[in-house]
């Protein structure tokens, strides 16, 4: 798995490419831990993003549970079909704000 940083002022755009499973959900969850405080918006591109597991989705839920606290936006953009499958299959396409 692959992160890009990118800020646009205070908007946070993480580029996830590869996958993010068991091993590398811990990274990501790092990395965004890593920049709390520093942005106002955050937005996960995934067009890079080959394959996400449970692991993955919890991290994305307990993102979701810390930013809305602090009413920052959270938005899951460039979903594949395979990736959105997943997120069908789960639930999450109900829960998270996918574009």
């Amino acid at each position: 798995m692959e992160i890009t940083k990118n800020y646009n002022g205070k908007e946070l755009t993480l580029s996830v490419e590869g996958r993010v499973d068991t091993i590398t959900s811990k990274e990501l969850e790092q990395e965004i831990n890593d920049e709390l405080g520093n942005f106002d918006s955050l937005i996960i591109d995934f067009t890079e993003l080959k394959y996400i597991s449970s692991a993955g989705l919890r991290v994305l839920i307990a993102t979701q549970k810390k930013l809305r606290l602090e009413n920052i936006p959270f938005v899951i953009k460039n979903v594949n079909d395979t990736v959105g499958e997943i997120f069908r299959m789960s639930g999450f396409d109900k829960i998270l704000k996918i574009e």
